[in-house]
C-alpha cells in the first residue's frame, strides 16, 4: 500500500509540475492561452489528490484533516473549471490566467505548510 500512496504522490507531483509548468511557459511567452499541458496537469490534479485522499480515510494519527483534504479539493476543482472551460478559446483574460496561477501555489501552499 505504501508504494502505491508513493506512485500517487509522485503523479501528483508531476500533474503539479505540469500545470505550473504550462501556465508559466504561457505567461512569459507572452500568448494567454491555456495549452494541454495545463488542462493534463489539471485533470492529473484532482484525480491523484482524490487517490491520495481516499484510502486514508480509516482513521488514525496519520489521517490528513479533513478540513484540509475539502480545501485543497474545492481549490483544485476552482483550477480545473478555470483550466477547462476557456480551453478552447485563443486567448484568455489576464486575470484569469494570474487566478490560475495563483490557486496553483496557495494549493501547494496549503499541502506544505498546512499540518
Amino acid at each position: 500500500m505504501e508504494a502505491l500512496r508513493l506512485i500517487l504522490r509522485y503523479a501528483h507531483l508531476i500533474g503539479f509540475a505540469l500545470l505550473l509548468g504550462g501556465a508559466i511557459a504561457q505567461f512569459v511567452s507572452g500568448k494567454l492561452r491555456i495549452n494541454p499541458a495545463m488542462l493534463w496537469g489539471a485533470i492529473i490534479q484532482v484525480l491523484t489528490g482524490l487517490a491520495l485522499s481516499a484510502p486514508l480515510r480509516g482513521g488514525g494519527d496519520a489521517e490528513p484533516d479533513p478540513i484540509k483534504l475539502g480545501v485543497k479539493l474545492v481549490i483544485a476543482i476552482m483550477i480545473f473549471v478555470m483550466v477547462f472551460v476557456p480551453r478552447k478559446r485563443d486567448q484568455v483574460n489576464r486575470g484569469h490566467f494570474i487566478g490560475i496561477i495563483a490557486l496553483t501555489l496557495i494549493n501547494a501552499a496549503v499541502a506544505t505548510f498546512w499540518h
